[in-house]
């Protein structure tokens, strides 16, 4: 189903959910060679930006082959927001200006950004509306349900937003005070959904394509947003585009293709941001691709401390190995005891 953030046409329902440290260029382009109908990069500092900090630029080159995607942007006051908003439409590729009002880590709320706006619809409308009227890309804003149970002003916010001139919002089930703990509200991500006349994106707890069903339905969202759910496993992505346009679940990775995958985003990784940041980098997305598994915990073990590009690969060839054999060892037993 295709629909739209502005005048940016969005191919499917699946939206890859930015995650910091993780949706660089690589990790983009890899979801949307596997299905993803729209992308968001990780969330880029108001003042990295003004100050032109050469590392935060870095972060907002666009890679042709990720349209449609959005650069999301966090800060504290609407002078540098607007600023960084500035930036990012008329010196990027981004299709998408997309507003962090979600972040709950302590060193962006401290900063008046992030999280800390869920407090306040009025402060919600506010920053929004200055940054709709100073940019001419469609605007969207991630948040969350609120700041915890007792402060939970998702309706009011995701209004708030709408009138300040927001093309779409994307909210998180969960408040501030969860982290990641807990189960998402999709009670309150439905509460939001029949208020909103723009495009919602639904995210939380979105584990398989199934789930990605699911809360469409219940929600009544517009897309489905997957984020931790794809990390090591892209053909998440691919198996929910192809559940929600035909039903049919297709099959789940092998452990060899997990294995090409990973030496191939970590290639991807070395290219973009050069081999000692790259490895260092693809040290903690390399476990998630050995999740499920069996027998891979030495694997993962070494990968964490691995130095090189070559060092990895070898770790990940010695593992495939090892798992080729177990299973051809599985075969000719199964097939003794037949």
């Amino acid at each position: 189903m295709k629909w739209h953030i502005g005048d940016v046409e969005i191919a499917n329902q699946v939206v890859v959910a930015p995650m910091a440290g993780v949706t660089n260029s690589a990790f983009r382009v890899i979801s949307k060679e596997f299905g993803a109908g729209y992308v968001v990069c990780e969330m880029i500092s108001d003042r990295g930006i003004m100050y032109r900090n050469k590392k935060t630029l870095n972060m907002m080159d666009v890679d042709p082959s990720e349209h449609p995607m959005g650069i999301q942007i966090f800060g504290g006051t609407k002078e540098t927001l607007v600023q960084a908003a500035k930036y990012v439409d008329e010196h990027t590729a981004a299709d998408v200006i997309d507003i962090n009002m979600g972040c709950p880590v302590n060193k962006v709320v401290k900063t008046d950004a992030g999280a800390r706006w869920l407090l306040d619809p009025n402060k919600v409308y506010e920053m929004v509306s200055y940054v709709t009227d100073a940019v001419k890309k469609p605007v969207t804003v991630k948040m969350r349900t609120g700041w915890d149970d007792k402060h939970i002003y998702a309706v009011e916010n995701a209004m708030a937003a709408e009138r300040a001139g927001a093309a779409a919002i994307a909210m998180h089930g969960r408040t501030r005070k969860q982290m990641y703990t807990g189960h998402a509200d999709w009670n309150i991500l439905k509460e939001v959904a029949d208020h909103l006349s723009i495009p919602f994106m639904a995210n939380g707890d979105v584990r398989t394509p199934e789930d990605a069903k699911r809360i469409l339905e219940e929600t009544g969202a517009t897309a489905a947003m997957i984020g931790r759910a794809a990390l090591g496993n892209p053909w998440m992505l691919k198996r929910t585009e192809h559940y929600l346009a035909t039903g049919e679940l297709l099959p789940e990775a092998t452990p060899e293709q997990k294995i090409k995958m990973a030496k191939e985003h970590l290639n991807r990784l070395i290219d973009l941001k050069g081999e000692y940041v790259g490895v260092r980098e693809f040290r903690g997305l390399s476990t998630y691709y050995l999740k499920g598994i069996p027998r891979s915990a030495r694997t993962k073990a070494a990968l964490v401390e691995a130095e090189t590009r070559q060092e990895m690969n070898d770790i990940f060839d010695r593992f495939a190995e090892q798992t080729t054999e177990r299973e051809l060892k599985k075969g000719a037993k199964t097939a003794r005891l037949i």
